[in-house]
C-alpha cells in the first residue's frame, strides 16, 4: 500500500466498513514515515477503533496525537474533524466538560462540509448526554449541508441519529420515517458496520412500536453482522436487555448486562457505556425480584452519570434506585419526595418513564397512609392510560385502579383492571412463543391482584372466580404459533439432540463433558432465540372464560378453584349451578407442607421407606385442611376437578383423604378444563406406544399393551427416534410414552423425554399439527412444571393441552419403576373398558397392592384435563 492521499483518506470511512482492516492499514501508514497530515489520519483511525472496540485510554492518546499532527499540518478542517472525534471519546470517558469544549473548538475551526460532520458528532454526544433538544438542533443544521454535498454515508448517519433521538422521546412515527430513509442510503454504500447499526436501530424501532418478536429477530441479525466484523456490541446489549425485560425474561437480561460490563472492564472501554449497562442491569435485577442487586447497580450508575454530567440518564437511574429500595421494603416520606422530584424531572425531559415515577410516588404515599398526597401523584400517572406504548398505558391503568381503591370504588377498581389487562392481552397475543406469552403476564400481576381483592371485598364468589380465571393459565387460552418450516430451527433441534445424547453417554461412562455442555447451552440459546422470533397469529385474546358455560358442563362434577388473595387460599367450589366460597389456610404453609410430602414420596419410591408412610398421610390431612377447608364436606359424590395456583402444582392431590377414592383430575385453569372437556377425539385415531432406552424395567408394560391393543403402532429400540415418534404422535388418539423424564426448572421448555437418539423436548411437541388426544407419561417427574409470569405454568403437560390434547396422565414426583408397570396396565384396562383417564386412574390405584411403595406410586400420578 502506498501512503498516497487517496488511500490514506479512505481509512476514515473504512473504520466503519471493515474495522479490522482499517486498523491494520493505519498501523502500516505510521510505519512508513508519513507526513503530519497522513499521520494525523492514521492516529485518528486508531483512536476511533480503540474508542469503539478497544481501550478508551489508548484511544485518547491516539486522538490527542492526531489533533497535534493536524495542527502541525496547518489544516483547519483536519483539526476540526479530529477535535470532534476527540470530543466524542472524552464524553464517553466521562470527561463531559472537556469533550464539549473540544466540540466548541471543532465547530469554530471547521467550515462547510467538515463543520456539518462536526455538528453531527456533537448531536450524537448531546443524545448520549440526554440533551435531546440540542441533538435535534445540531442535526437540523448538519443535514442540509451533508445532502447538498452528496455525502450519503454521513447523511444516513445523521438520519439514523435523529430517528434514535425521536425514539427516546416517544416519537415512533418520525423515527420510522428517518430509519427508512437512512436504510435506503445505506444500501448504496459498503459501510458494513453502519449497516449492522441500522439493523440494530430497526430492532429498537420495532420494540418501541410493540413488536417484540421482530425486535428480537432484528437484534439477533445485527449481532450476527457485528460478529462477522469482530466488533463488540455494548449498545446492542443495552437494547436487548430492554427488549428481554419487556418479554418477561429479566434474568436473561441481567446475565447479558453483567457479561457486557465484565467485558467492558477487561477492555478498558467507554465509561458512558458502562453507566448505561449498569442501569440496564439494575432494571433487570429489579424485574427479576432481586432488589439488593438492583440497588447496588443503580447506585453505581447514578454516580457515573452524575460525574459524566448526564442529567437525563442520571434521573432514570434514580428512578430505578427508588423502585429497588421500595421493593426491598423501604417506605418513607423522603422516598415519596424523591420519586415525585424524579417524576418532575422526567416530565421536563419528555421521558415516557415519567408516569412510572408518579405511580411509584403514589404507591409509597398510599402505603404510608397519605391518601391526599397519593391522589395527586396517581392522578398524574393515570393520564398515560389513554395513549403511548403498552407499558405506559398499563402504568396509567394501574394508577387509576389504585385511585379507585383509595376512594372505596370497587367498580372503579375492576373497570381499571379490566382495561389495563386488555392492553396487556393485546401485547401478549403479538407473541408467538408460549414461553414469552407466559412470562410477560408478570407485568399484569398487580392489576390482577387488585381485581381479586376488589372481588373478594364485593362478596361475590362468581366474580372472584371470573377474575381468578382472567389471569390464570392465559397462555393456554390459545395455541402457540407453530414454528414455520425453518430448516435452521430443525437443524438446531437435531444438533441439540445429538449433543445431549453424547453428553448423557459420557456421563454414564464417567468421561468429562464440559465441552459438550457448553455446546448444548449454545444450542439451547439458539433454539430459544429462534422461537422467540415467532409473532403471534391468534386474533383477539383467545378463549374468554364463561362461568355459566362451565357450570352447565360440570353436570354432577365439582370444580374447586383455589384463588390466593393476600397470601390466603380461598376455595371456589363450582357445581349445581352455583359458585360457593370457602376459606382455606395460608399459601406459604401449604407450599411448605407440599414440599414435605414430596420428600416423603421420594423416600417411599424405594423399598425400606415404609416408616415414612404415616408421616406422609398425616401431611396429606394437613394439606386438606389448608387447601380444601370446609369445602371438603361439600364435594358431592361425583368427579372432582382441582384447579390449583402455580405455587401448588406439585401437590399430590390423590393423597388428600377427601379425594383419595374419587374420580379426580387436575387442570391449570377452569377455562382449560372446559376446553379439554369440549375437545373431540380425532376420527379414526390410533394408539401409539413408545418405549425409550434406559428404563429399569425396560418399559415392561409396553409389550403387554401392544398385545392388548393389537393395531397399536409400537416404537422401541432404534425405531424410537424423535422424528419418527413425532410423526406417529401427530393426531393419535392415545399415546403411551414409557421414557425417562427430565424436568428443567431453569428452562422448562427443554424438559424432555429420553428417546433412542436423544431428548424429545417441549419445543419438539410444539411442532405437531395436533398432539395426541390422550397421553400417558409413565416415568418420573413428567408432570413437574415451572411457575412463571403472574400465575402461569410451563412444562410438558401445559405444552400439550393447547395443542389438541384433552387429557394427560403424568407424575409429579419420583416413582418406583417396578410399581409403575401394574399401575399402567390397570389404567389401560380401564381405558379399554371405556372409562376416562381420571376414572381409569382411580380404579388403577384401588387395584394396586396395599403396600407403601405401590400406594406412593399411585398418589404420584395425576390425570390432567378432561378426557
Amino acid at each position: 500500500m502506498t501512503a498516497g492521499s487517496e488511500s490514506v483518506l479512505e481509512l476514515l470511512p473504512m473504520v466503519f466498513a471493515d474495522p479490522g482492516e482499517a486498523r491494520a492499514r493505519a498501523e502500516h501508514v505510521l510505519h512508513s514515515r508519513p507526513s503530519p497530515l497522513h499521520a494525523s489520519i492514521a492516529h485518528q483511525v486508531l483512536g476511533i477503533w480503540q474508542r469503539d472496540f478497544g481501550d478508551l485510554r489508548i484511544a485518547l492518546r491516539h486522538l490527542r496525537r492526531a489533533r497535534d499532527l493536524a495542527a502541525r499540518a496547518e489544516s483547519a478542517d483536519r483539526e476540526a474533524d479530529v477535535l470532534a472525534t476527540l470530543g466524542v471519546a472524552l464524553v464517553h470517558a466521562g470527561r463531559t466538560r472537556q469533550g464539549l469544549a473540544s466540540f466548541e473548538r471543532g465547530v469554530a475551526r471547521g467550515s462547510g462540509h467538515t463543520r456539518a460532520r462536526v455538528l453531527y458528532r456533537r448531536a450524537y454526544v448531546w443524545w448520549v448526554l440526554g440533551h435531546h433538544r440540542e441533538a435535534l438542533e445540531d442535526v437540523r443544521r448538519a443535514l442540509p449541508v451533508l445532502r447538498q454535498t452528496g455525502d450519503d454515508i454521513w447523511t444516513a448517519r445523521a438520519l439514523t441519529l435523529r430517528a434514535t433521538v425521536h425514539l427516546a422521546v416517544g416519537a415512533v412515527d418520525r423515527a420510522d420515517a428517518d430509519f427508512t430513509a437512512a436504510e435506503r442510503l445505506w444500501e448504496t454504500t459498503g459501510q458494513e458496520h453502519d449497516k449492522a447499526d441500522a439493523v440494530e436501530s430497526r430492532g429498537l424501532a420495532a420494540f418501541r412500536s410493540g413488536d417484540i418478536p421482530a425486535a428480537l429477530r432484528l437484534l439477533d441479525e445485527a449481532e450476527e453482522r457485528y460478529g462477522k466484523l469482530g466488533t463488540p456490541t455494548f449498545m446492542l446489549s443495552i437494547r436487548r436487555c430492554e427488549v428481554l425485560m419487556a418479554a418477561g425474561l429479566a434474568p436473561e437480561a441481567l446475565t447479558e448486562a453483567d457479561a457486557a460490563i465484565a467485558l467492558l472492564d477487561r477492555m478498558g472501554g467507554q465509561s458512558t457505556r458502562k453507566a448505561e449497562l449498569l442501569l440496564a442491569a439494575a432494571r433487570a435485577a429489579r424485574s427479576a425480584g432481586d432488589p439488593d442487586t438492583a440497588i447496588v447497580r443503580a447506585a453505581h450508575a447514578v454516580r457515573l452519570f452524575t460525574g459524566q454530567r448526564r442529567s437525563w440518564w442520571e434521573t432514570h437511574a434514580r428512578l430505578v434506585l427508588i423502585e429497588a429500595r421500595v421493593a426491598a421494603g423501604r417506605r418513607s416520606g423522603r422516598l415519596v419526595a424523591d420519586a415525585a422530584a424524579v417524576a418532575g424531572r422526567l416530565a421536563s425531559f419528555g421521558s415516557p418513564a415519567a408516569p412510572e415515577a408518579s405511580l411509584l410516588a403514589g404507591r409509597i404515599a398510599l402505603a404510608l397512609g397519605r391518601t391526599a398526597e397519593a391522589e395527586r401523584h396517581l392522578a398524574v400517572a393515570a393520564r398515560s392510560r389513554h395513549g403511548g406504548p403498552p407499558p405506559a398505558r398499563m402504568t396509567g391503568w394501574a394508577a387509576q385502579a389504585l385511585r379507585a381503591r383509595a376512594a372505596g370504588s370497587g367498580r372503579g377498581v375492576l373497570k381499571a383492571c379490566r382495561r389495563g389487562l386488555d392492553v396487556l392481552d393485546d401485547h401478549r397475543m403479538t407473541l408467538g412463543a408460549s414461553e414469552l406469552r407466559a412470562r410477560v403476564t408478570a407485568q399484569g400481576a398487580e392489576l390482577a391482584a387488585l381485581a381479586q381483592e376488589a372481588s373478594l371485598a364485593h362478596g361475590s364468589p362468581r366474580r372472584l372466580l371470573e377474575w381468578s380465571e382472567r389471569w390464570r393459565a392465559t397462555v393456554l387460552s390459545a395455541p402457540p404459533t407453530r414454528p414455520p418450516a425453518d430448516p435452521a430451527l430443525v437443524g438446531s433441534l437435531t444438533a441439540y439432540r445429538e449433543i445431549a445424547a453424547r453428553a448423557e453417554e459420557a456421563r454414564r461412562e464417567g468421561r468429562p463433558i464440559p465441552a459438550l455442555e457448553r455446546e448444548q447451552r449454545r444450542l439451547e440459546r439458539e433454539i430459544r432465540s429462534r422461537t422467540h422470533h415467532l409473532r403471534g397469529d391468534t386474533p383477539g385474546y383467545g378463549d374468554r372464560f364463561d362461568a355459566c358455560r362451565l357450570l352447565d358442563r360440570l353436570d354432577e362434577a365439582r370444580l374447586a378453584e383455589l384463588a390466593v388473595v393476600d397470601g390466603q387460599v380461598h376455595i371456589l367450589l363450582c357445581g349445581q349451578g352455583r359458585v360457593r366460597r370457602f376459606a382455606g389456610g395460608m399459601l406459604a404453609e401449604a407450599v411448605a407442607e407440599a414440599e414435605h410430602v414430596q420428600a416423603g414420596l421420594r423416600r417411599l419410591a424405594h423399598p425400606g421407606g415404609e416408616a415414612r408412610l404415616p408421616l406422609v398421610e398425616a401431611a396429606g390431612r394437613r394439606l386438606q385442611e389448608l387447601l380444601l377447608g370446609d369445602a371438603a364436606a361439600h364435594l358431592g359424590s361425583g368427579p372432582v376437578v382441582i384447579v390449583p395456583p402455580g405455587a401448588l402444582h406439585r401437590v399430590p392431590w390423590a393423597l388428600l383423604p377427601a379425594l383419595r377414592e374419587r374420580v379426580l383430575s387436575v387442570s391449570p385453569s377452569a377455562g382449560s378444563w372446559l376446553r379439554a372437556r369440549e375437545t373431540e377425539p380425532p376420527p379414526g385415531g390410533r394408539p401409539v406406544l413408545v418405549r425409550g432406552p434406559g428404563l429399569a424395567t425396560g418399559g415392561a408394560e409396553v409389550p403387554e399393551l401392544a398385545d392388548r391393543y393389537g393395531t397399536a403402532t409400537v416404537l422401541e429400540g432404534e425405531a424410537a427416534q424423535v422424528p419418527r415418534v413425532l410423526e406417529e404422535l401427530d393426531g393419535a388418539a392415545l399415546a403411551h410414552l414409557a421414557a425417562h423424564g427430565t424436568f428443567r426448572a431453569d428452562s422448562p421448555l427443554f424438559s424432555a423425554l429420553r428417546m433412542a437418539d436423544g431428548p424429545l423436548i417441549v419445543h419438539d411437541f410444539e411442532r405437531l399439527a395436533r398432539s395426541p388426544y390422550r397421553i400417558i407419561l409413565s416415568s418420573c417427574d413428567t408432570a413437574r412444571l415451572a411457575s412463571v409470569g403472574a400465575d402461569e405454568l410451563l412444562g410438558l403437560v401445559t405444552a400439550l393441552l393447547p395443542l389438541g390434547t384433552a387429557g394427560v396422565v403424568a407424575s409429579s414426583a419420583p416413582v418406583n419403576d417396578a410399581a409403575v408397570v401394574p399401575l399402567m396396565l390397570a389404567l389401560h384396562k380401564g381405558l379399554d373398558a371405556g372409562l376416562s383417564l381420571a376414572e381409569a386412574l382411580r380404579d388403577a390405584r384401588t387395584a394396586q397392592p396395599d403396600d407403601a411403595v405401590h400406594q406412593a406410586t399411585g398418589w404420584a400420578f395425576a390425570a390432567f384435563g378432561a378426557a
